[in-house]
């Protein structure tokens, strides 16, 4: 835990940052803006003390860092972005299980099946609503995927209102006679679990029922058990879930399959042929599912830069951190997760971006969009792209940053993902322009695109990408390859604290190289597009 700032610090810190800020401090207009250090710094150990506690969703953290970013916008001299506010609402409802009130089980062959809440299955409402009775068929679907590029559809002729379907997780393999389908080796967003529950949704089902494994998840179940068994978050309007979304270990899929008279194991094999068709199981959910659920209110906080250029102004480009991390957690010495690095790091740096890019705006208005609730599935973001504060068709842009480099300086930058559209070529040119190669690009195999706030952005057809550290160091390869790798063990714990020692230059780094390529946006004559059948593009098109 870290020392807890005395209130006059805090006072004195927040007070130097505002004046820090003048509003009225605007350079030539053809000045490139520069990234420093000082700022990011400040605001660094700010966001990460104790005073915030963690930045926990639905905690008097998150209040508290509310009302900090929404100070610093107005010194910073940022325009509200909602109006007159710099707010923009985001109701969410924190649901928690209730195993003890419930009566919910699994019926398969006329017998009922012994499932324990946690070890054996894990469940909840993906609607918001306290309480649900069933009486559902279960049928297994295969991957649940609909995917009309791919000619794929695991719903066909099937009407799973009322059902509740068994899904498993990830894609379709590659094969030898079509060994790109599904991004090959990669990871597409159909097969992360948020898609499964997300068309099980649209479907009309009842309940969806995942079946995990440790490669098909890419972690363990302790990951899953871990999360249901403790409060989740859900956006609590618009695109609601369906009444019950859970996951099934494999052991006790295997246990239920069998009792209801099919091979699991011949399941997914035929799951992988193109035309599966969804196979009915002789079993039924059935009973009472209960949990409290809570609704709550949080913000994402957002100050625009308004452009210079006529015409271009009214388009933007939008730079997007989470500001949220897992806040006050049991009763522990030290219960508080700090989240210095994850993001603490990302939102320092769009500030101290955010004091530059007011100096020297560019042609198209620049927005920083603080967004609530990551950690709890890209809700901020969502609900942002949901009811966007500025017209999609008119946002040419997202970039991001989520954990910022604390090690030093990189010969290389990552931008993967920017490759699936005109973003890539840019931001190799703006990687060039100061030194910097792009870090080359490896098969997305546990989808790490499709769980940053960007993605939130992509799928509703905005280019957009997360710019990562790079890995060849500039200083000490091998001691600075150790320490990079020594933050595993700090991630989403306690020990991931500010430290004064940090070398902040890797961090200034990547905020610069992403103000840079931001501006090159935001002055390009015209909007970027995605590669052609890209699946984010199509979105666009439609539009």
């Amino acid at each position: 835990m870290q020392k807890m700032l005395s209130s006059i610090t805090v006072t004195a810190l927040a007070t130097s940052l505002a004046l820090a800020f003048p509003a009225q401090a605007v350079a030539a207009a053809n000045a490139a803006p520069v990234v420093k250090e000082a700022p990011l710094r400040a605001h660094l150990a700010f966001l990460s003390s104790d005073v915030l506690e963690g930045r926990g969703t639905g905690q008097r953290g998150a209040d508290l860092t509310v009302a900090y970013l929404e100070t610093q916008a107005m010194a910073i001299g940022l325009q509200p972005a909602n109006g007159s506010s710099y707010r923009q609402a985001v109701k969410i409802a924190g649901v928690k299980a209730d195993p003890a009130a419930s009566s919910i089980g699994v019926v398969a062959a006329g017998q009922a099946q012994t499932l324990a809440f946690g070890s054996d299955w894990v469940w909840g409402p993906g609607d918001a609503k306290a309480a649900h009775q069933f009486d559902a068929e279960m049928v297994f679907v295969g991957y649940g995927i609909v995917a009309a590029e791919e000619g794929w559809n695991d719903y066909k002729d099937l009407d799973v209102k009322g059902k509740v379907v068994v899904v498993m997780v990830n894609d379709p393999a590659p094969t030898a006679a079509e060994p790109a389908r599904f991004n090959g080796k990669g990871l597409t967003y159909y097969g992360r679990w948020t898609y499964k529950f997300e068309e099980a949704a649209r479907q009309g089902a009842a309940g969806v029922l995942l079946i995990h494994t440790d490669a098909s998840a890419s972690y363990g179940w302790s990951v899953v058990q871990n999360s249901w068994v403790n409060e989740t978050f859900q956006l609590s309007e618009d695109k609601l879930g369906a009444g019950m979304q859970g996951w099934l270990t494999d052991a006790a899929a295997r246990k239920l399959f069998t009792a209801a008279g099919q091979d699991l194991d011949a399941l997914r094999a035929a799951a992988e042929v193109k035309g599966f068709k969804p196979v009915a199981l002789n079993a039924r959910v059935k009973g009472e599912m209960k949990a409290t659920v809570r609704n709550l209110e949080q913000f994402n906080v957002a100050g625009i830069v308004p452009g210079t250029d006529p015409k271009l102004k009214s388009e933007l480009v939008v730079y997007t951190g989470h500001w949220d991390h897992l806040g006050k957690q049991g009763n522990g010495a030290d219960n508080i997760y700090n989240g210095a690095v994850d993001n603490a790091s990302g939102i320092a740096g769009l500030l101290a971006m955010a004091q530059e890019a007011v100096k020297a705006p560019a042609k198209r208005s620049q927005m920083f969009l603080f967004v609530a609730a990551e950690e709890q599935g890209l809700l901020g973001s969502a609900a942002y792209a949901a009811n966007p504060l500025w017209p999609l068709d008119k946002t040419a842009a997202n970039l991001n940053l989520d954990s910022l480099n604390f090690i030093g300086t990189t010969r290389d930058i990552d931008t993967r993902g920017a490759e699936r559209s005109d973003l890539g070529d840019m931001a190799a040119a703006s990687a060039k322009s100061m030194g910097m190669t792009v870090t080359p690009a490896e098969p997305d195999l546990a989808g790490g695109y499709f769980r940053s706030d960007h993605f939130s952005f992509a799928k509703a057809g905005v280019p957009s990408f997360s710019i990562k550290g790079g890995k060849d160091y500039t200083k000490d390869p091998d001691g600075a390859k150790v320490k990079a790798a020594s933050y595993r063990a700090k991630y989403h714990q306690v020990g991931d604290e500010y430290d004064p020692s940090w070398d902040l230059s890797g961090m200034v780094q990547q905020a610069q190289f992403t103000l840079n390529l931001g501006r090159k946006i935001a002055d390009a004559p015209r909007l970027p597009g995605w590669k052609p059948g890209d699946a984010f593009g199509k979105v666009r098109a439609a539009k």
